[in-house]
């Protein structure tokens, strides 16, 4: 049968197989992570040759040469035999580099690669999404300043307010979007590189490879974090990086989450209303049983989606809680879910939030005639105001001048109304 291929056997995340972009799908995929170690491989022998252990260039030359090209299935069947991942892909490697094999991950624990290539696929997630983020935020401003003096009803507590404009009320959305590019510049701007510390963080492995020579252990530690194009590297680690930078950068995920759900859950009740609409195709289907229907979809996916984005932060909170002394491996299972579906989800509410932004339609007939129909009961505060200014009490609403009775007259049929509450 035609498109019956193994992948339609078994279940998919639809946040690949469905939604995120190609950039941020590889950036979790294998193909990157892996890749990555071999990378954190050659930079470790690099500097380890560059302060005088024995290692040649031809070993360095010969892994540089077999970067890309990993047996998969080699490295599946490693690990079923050795029960762990790096040791498998160390094994993978050798096999391809039989000349560099005694010195491939030489005085490195598995978090050498493991939480290095973590933090670099952090940084690279948000390289991906502060560009999608500030062409939303380009498309919302354009829209705001087209529509900065069109009057519409503001609406609190769902119910109809003063007057705003379309413009203003994006400006509210606009606002909460920026203080997002701050928190997810601010975010990437503090990772640092966890670099070359040990099984313990102590960095004892190295100076018994460079013979209790601390400067050429740090020094070692400054030339990989420079290799891998960090800046600084973290001052104190356990075995792992402290999760608490996956809460940093989980929370500002978490956190445009919420401002995409507010603003798309506000164009959804708009959207209602008839005043403002999403882009909607001209072959789309709104309902396979009402055909009239002009459904939200794109803004429903971003709440659906935001929702799960929200959920999310709660894992590293949780798994930065619950570490043991220098670490446990309880945090690993749960951190190679959280953290790809936290950058991905964040990928996918974006391009379609771009989306939205780029093609709102806004209906003038529909607010302006949802304007006068509650203008009467919008000119009651400048009614209080006016009886305040002929003298009146604003908290005796009875006390009614001379001077204010004109402004009722055009009213005068609709205040028969008799309202009786205790609070």
């Amino acid at each position: 049968m035609e498109g019956s291929g193994d992948e339609f056997m078994k279940y998919r995340s639809p946040l690949v197989s469905r939604y995120a972009s190609k950039e941020m799908a590889y950036n979790f995929s294998d193909k990157k992570k892996f890749t990555t170690w071999r990378k954190l491989w050659i930079y470790l022998a690099k500097a380890e040759k560059e302060l005088g252990l024995p290692i040649t260039d031809a070993q360095v030359n010969e892994m540089e040469a077999h970067v890309e090209d990993i047996n998969f299935a080699m490295a599946a069947e490693e690990e079923k035999k050795l029960r762990h991942d790096v040791m498998a892909h160390v094994h993978t490697f050798a096999y391809c580099c039989p000349n560099a094999a005694p010195i491939i991950h030489l005085g490195a624990t598995s978090c050498y690669v493991g939480d290095n290539t973590d933090l670099i696929m952090l940084r690279d997630g948000f390289d991906i999404l502060l560009p999608k983020l500030a062409r939303v935020i380009d498309r919302l401003a354009n829209f705001a300043e087209k529509n900065a003096d069109l009057p519409t009803l503001g609406f609190t507590h769902y119910q109809p307010a003063q007057l705003t404009t379309v413009g203003k009320r994006a400006c509210l959305w606009l606002q909460d979007l920026v203080m997002d590019m701050r928190n997810l510049q601010r975010a990437r701007d503090d990772l640092r590189f966890r670099g070359v510390k040990g099984t313990t963080g102590t960095q004892a492995s190295f100076l018994q490879l460079f013979q209790g020579d601390h400067d050429k252990v740090e020094e070692l530690d400054r030339k990989v974090t420079e290799m891998a194009g960090f800046k600084k590297s973290y001052l104190v680690t356990g075995q792992t990086y402290s999760r608490k930078v996956d809460i940093d950068s989980l929370s500002v995920l978490a956190s445009l989450g919420a401002t995409v759900h507010k603003i798309c859950t506000d164009i959804r009740l708009l959207a209602n209303l008839k005043e403002i609409e999403e882009p909607f195709e001209k072959e789309q289907i709104g309902s396979s049983a009402m055909p009239y229907k002009r459904n939200p979809m794109r803004a429903e996916r971003c709440c659906s989606l935001a929702r799960h984005l929200v959920a999310l932060v709660s894992d590293p909170l949780q798994t930065a809680a619950v570490q043991w002394l220098e670490r446990t491996l309880d945090d690993s299972a749960n951190r190679r879910i959280s953290l790809p579906e936290s950058f991905l989800t964040a990928d996918i509410i974006l391009s379609t939030l771009q989306n939205i932004t780029e093609g709102l339609v806004v209906y003038p007939k529909v607010i302006e005639r949802h304007i006068r129909h509650e203008l009467p009961f919008m000119a009651t505060e400048n009614l209080i105001m006016a009886m305040v200014q002929a003298g009146g009490n604003r908290q005796v609403t009875r006390f009614l001048t001379e001077e204010v009775k004109p402004v009722l007259e055009p009213y005068k049929n609709k205040m028969d109304v008799k309202i009786e509450l205790e609070l």
